[in-house]
């Protein structure tokens, strides 16, 4: 990591600690990372004692939404196997960017590929958290239509 690289906070909804294999409703734990391009570490966990059940079902006299949505203030990107769409908007309203996987997937795989979006030409919403300059959209094309 270097000294001006920001780190990306990320969040993964997990029940073992060891993989991204919850619902966000139904997620006991969320391992909080700090990821550059080189480099990751654990900065919080973050714990929940009530939890929707896998099935996604809510209770509107108990929300159990907006607490994790205020824990998880300050990430940029929050990797979950599945989302209701009231949380999601939650979620986006608090500016966090979720990510929805198919499949349970180790903790460490999640981070590498992070990893390998930060190294590449992360979307422009991140560009902003990560303090790198906005492009041109058509200067990142302008090679493909030069004569």
């Amino acid at each position: 990591m270097t000294d001006s690289e920001i780190p990306l906070k990320i969040a993964i909804a997990t029940n073992d600690m060891e993989r991204l294999d919850a619902h966000f409703g139904s997620a006991a734990k969320f391992a909080v990372y700090e990821v550059t391009t080189a480099s990751s570490r654990l900065v919080e966990v973050l714990e929940f004692d009530v939890v929707t059940d896998q099935k996604g079902g809510h209770d509107n006299l108990d929300d159990r939404i907006t607490p994790k949505v205020e824990a998880l203030t300050g990430c940029a990107l929050l990797f979950v196997l599945a989302i209701g769409g009231p949380s999601a908007a939650k979620v986006v309203r608090a500016g966090i960017h979720p990510i929805k996987r198919k499949d349970p997937e180790p903790i460490a795989e999640v981070i590498a590929q992070t990893q390998t979006m930060l190294k590449g030409s992360p979307p422009p919403f991140l560009r902003k958290v990560l303090g790198r300059p906005q492009t041109d959209f058509a200067s990142d094309y302008a090679e493909d239509y030069s004569e």
